[in-house]
């Protein structure tokens, strides 16, 4: 049985005709399942928004499929707008409104909307609403707008960008609300440049780059793929090391203005050795450092192999 909220299947959006067209997403796959949230991530210009505004109803795909509760979300929108949520980088509220008049208006456009007031304080704004628009800092009105999001109870609720702008404690505090929505079995989508806000919240997420899906799956399945790293200073006794016989190496250890890297694929394996090594000769591992792969990591991965690929491309010039 199908349980996926959220779906696309041969995702292509193309601006222009002719030899002006450019082709923004390119064969997109995505599924997502109720009560999950996934990240939407990529590098600049990779088509996420692009590929968000389809699945939110807003633009037409050129070619695919794409289905939101199990329909079109542009022909179907009578059916599918009253059950999601949308949060866009940028609401355009008339600024000459009051946060609860701005909340009032869209309150009225709803079918079975929050209250004003319980919507506002959900999101830390109880005390602004007689506030004009143009007078709440930034990110206030990225709160408020979130507010608009969950204003409608959605089952289907789309974040592009949710804490930008927003301090740490407010971050945090949108997170633990995004958490609850979560238990209560709200499907969450969600674009973000904080790749620890993905860490934080994705059951599973996406990386997308040039149009195209780069990887997909759990944090921990994306950042496997990844090696670890171990840094320690030119110290004492390191020239005795030998640091080529450690295991699970991924590299030939390198040393760069007295530091000393080791990638492995294996941390536990790698960092026992080189303790046991060190513990052997006696060197001294100053500034010892260890960390397994990270979400940043694999991310720098895929525009890196991006660039390579697109250099490997690129016709060679004579030499002058």
């Amino acid at each position: 049985m199908d349980t996926s909220v959220i779906t696309a299947k041969g995702l292509h959006r193309t601006y222009g005709s002719g030899k002006d067209a450019f082709e923004a997403v390119r064969g997109v796959d995505l599924h997502v399942r109720r009560g999950e949230l996934f990240a939407l991530l990529g590098t600049n210009g990779a088509g996420k928004t692009s590929t968000l505004e389809v699945l939110e109803g807003l633009a037409p795909a050129t070619a695919g499929q794409v289905r939101i509760l199990g329909h079109d979300p542009l022909r179907e929108r009578t059916r599918v707008r009253p059950r999601m949520g949308i949060m866009l980088q940028d609401a355009g509220f008339p600024p000459e409104l009051t946060a609860a008049e701005t909340a009032r208006m869209w309150h009225g456009t709803l079918s079975r909307p929050l209250p004003v007031e319980q919507a506002l304080a959900a999101v830390g704004l109880e005390d602004r609403g007689g506030v004009r628009v143009a007078s709440l800092s930034g990110g206030e009105q990225r709160r408020l707008d979130l507010a608009l999001a969950l204003m409608s109870r959605p089952e289907v609720l789309f974040l592009d960008e949710p804490t930008t702008g927003l301090d740490p404690q407010s971050r945090r505090t949108t997170w633990e609300l995004v958490r609850g929505l979560l238990d209560d079995g709200v499907t969450v989508m969600l674009t973000t440049h904080y790749l620890e806000e993905a860490e934080a919240l994705a059951d599973r997420l996406a990386i997308m780059h040039a149009g195209r899906v780069a990887r997909e799956g759990t944090v921990a399945e994306i950042v496997a793929a990844e090696t670890a790293t171990i840094a320690f200073a030119d110290g004492a006794g390191v020239a005795r090391l030998d640091l080529s016989a450690l295991p699970a190496l991924a590299a030939a250890p390198s040393v760069e203005r007295h530091t000393w890297t080791l990638t492995s694929t294996d941390l536990q394996a790698t960092l026992t050795a080189l303790l046991t090594e060190a513990a052997r000769t006696g060197a001294a591992l100053a500034d010892l450092d260890a960390r397994s792969a990270s979400l940043e990591q694999a991310f720098l991965a895929v525009a890196t192999d991006a660039d390579h690929a697109h250099d490997a491309r690129r016709p060679a010039t004579a030499a002058a």
